[in-house]
């Protein structure tokens, strides 16, 4: 019987590249009040760093967060953060990342595991074709039924497992009969292109190169009814002691959101027009096209937290977390928090 295991030590050794130095904000709990903030700014804000395109990553650019927060005293500290919010959940717990964007599962995962985030802002899916299942050429997968005794790499207890579980349980194919190998995004695309794993569950840019390198799509997100949404989640202690520094980004972003949904092209290679980071023909062709679609953040409604219950009730059914947990353990009221602020 098949269960989620780790590849043997010396096939790991082959296919991992060890990843490139990862700049973080130094500090635990506390680190959040910056002592070299100018005058009038007594808190940091430590927000993921959106990359070279998306709306965040222009508000980064133009200082549009900067601004909105000075008045609360507060600023954003942009950290590096790897790919996938499963694989950063040990920033959360020292106190160096506050805020990133990800999806209902990693957030439960993260949950089971006692990292305090909580979700406090989702939005429709519109990018569901930008992840799912793909395999190598070697492999001779050609459907979800053609991964019956094979390795497939998943993010454990995040939206790469999500994706596996929800695709064999749409087809009625037994979860134990496909082996998942637990490896973060970097890891994984690695073992993939080595060929230590037979497929992979994957997500937006390394799922984009990854069918761009001549990997099989088996199934999207779209196809098989996932509810795995995008959300914004913020650190627990973050969100009780601050939610209206917290708000005030969220105002922030969900207004560059429209902007971007108005001019996708100004969304695009927002701080490098060339080198790796940059996108050009095809690639941002598809990526304008897709920032057009992008939908607003909004505080979780009843209908949200009906289908972030059913995402943590197959990690649950099927053994990735150990305890069941509910959409009110996984959510945060910030419209709330932020109005019983002293002050407010």
């Amino acid at each position: 019987m098949f269960r989620l295991r780790r590849l043997p030590r010396a096939a790991l050794a082959l296919a991992l590249v060890p990843l490139a130095g990862m700049v973080v904000a130094c500090g635990g709990e506390e680190a959040s009040a910056s002592a070299d903030a100018p005058a009038g700014q007594s808190f940091t804000l430590k927000v993921y760093d959106p990359g070279n395109s998306g709306a965040i990553a222009v508000g980064k650019r133009d200082g549009d967060f900067d601004r909105a927060l000075a008045p609360l005293g507060a600023k954003i500290e942009w950290v590096k953060t790897t790919p996938g919010f499963s694989s950063n959940l040990k920033l959360f717990n020292t106190g160096e990342l506050d805020i990133q964007t990800g999806a209902y599962s990693p957030v439960v995962g993260a949950l089971s595991k006692d990292v305090g985030v909580r979700i406090f802002a989702t939005s429709d899916p519109y990018n569901k074709d930008q992840s799912g299942i793909v395999a190598t050429a070697a492999s001779g997968i050609s459907s979800l039924e053609d991964l019956k005794g094979k390795r497939v790499a998943v993010n454990p207890a995040a939206k790469g497992e999500y994706i596996v579980l929800k695709a064999l349980t749409e087809a009625n194919i037994p979860i134990d009969s496909v082996e998942r190998v637990p490896l973060q995004q970097t890891d994984a695309a690695s073992a993939f292109s080595t060929g230590q794993v037979d497929a992979w569950a994957s997500f937006l840019a390394p799922y984009q190169e990854a069918k761009a390198k001549g990997a099989k799509e088996i199934v999207t997100e779209g196809d098989i009814k996932s509810v795995d949404n995008t959300i914004i989640a913020g650190r627990t202690a973050v969100l009780q002691e601050h939610p209206e520094v917290v708000q005030k980004f969220l105002e922030v972003t969900k207004d560059l959101t429209r902007r971007q949904r108005e001019n996708p092209a100004a969304f695009e290679n927002v701080f490098e027009q060339a080198g790796p980071r940059a996108l050009s023909g095809q690639r941002l062709d598809d990526a304008i096209a897709l920032g057009g679609q992008v939908t607003d953040f909004r505080y979780p409604t009843a209908a949200d937290e009906a289908d972030l219950q059913s995402v943590a009730d197959l990690f649950y059914r099927n053994g990735v977390i150990q305890r069941q947990l509910t959409a009110a353990d996984l959510t945060f009221d910030l419209q709330g928090a932020a109005a019983s602020k002293p002050g407010a």
